[in-house]
């Protein structure tokens, strides 16, 4: 490719960062960017009304431009099953990793499970996940292998990743690749 050529809309996108960083945002940004039918794969599980609130506003925001599929553990085919033409949105996947750690399942399996589906994908695939190794040692077990299944599924994801950014105080900090002209 010359250098006066365009660079190709990344297959595989990581968008880090901490709760409430403008990730999810700058997810949107890139999906709207890549000028194609778009697909949020919404991992969150309405488990009170606060959380089943949250989901309704987010959905709300998006607007009907949005195909929304609820896959809080079957996320691996969905991402099989999504049409080549189309880009998929992933929000998130430490609520999914979370959920398959509360059902029990082998965390480094389906760590595996969905970095080879996001390869596999026939569309361009962003995933939001968050950041959880810059605060305190967790005081209980479980948070600590959580934590430490996190980071290790982000370090997964971001060296499969054409396009890896982290998200501080809502602004994009390009790790690898580059974002899309008008992507800021």
């Amino acid at each position: 490719m010359t250098g006066s050529q365009p660079s190709p809309f990344p297959h595989a996108s990581v968008i880090t960062g901490g709760a409430r960083s403008g990730k999810s945002a700058l997810a949107e940004r890139l999906a709207i960017a890549a000028a194609r039918p778009r697909i949020y794969l919404a991992t969150a599980e309405a488990g009170d009304a606060e959380m089943a609130d949250r989901i309704a506003r987010h959905r709300q925001d998006r607007g009907p431009d949005w195909t929304t599929q609820e896959v809080p553990h079957a996320l691996p085919a969905a991402l099989a099953g999504l049409p080549p033409g189309a880009v998929a949105l992933v929000d998130c996947a430490t609520l999914w990793l979370t959920n398959r750690m509360l059902a029990g399942a082998d965390l480094t399996v389906e760590a595996a499970a969905l970095g080879d589906a996001i390869a596999a994908c026939p569309c361009p695939v962003i995933v939001v996940t968050n950041e959880v190794g810059w605060g305190i040692v967790p005081d209980n077990a479980l948070a600590r292998a959580f934590r430490d299944a996190q980071g290790r599924l982000n370090q997964r994801l971001a060296a499969r990743a054409d396009l890896a950014v982290a998200v501080i105080a809502g602004l994009p900090l390009v790790l690898k690749g580059a974002l899309p002209p008008g992507v800021a």
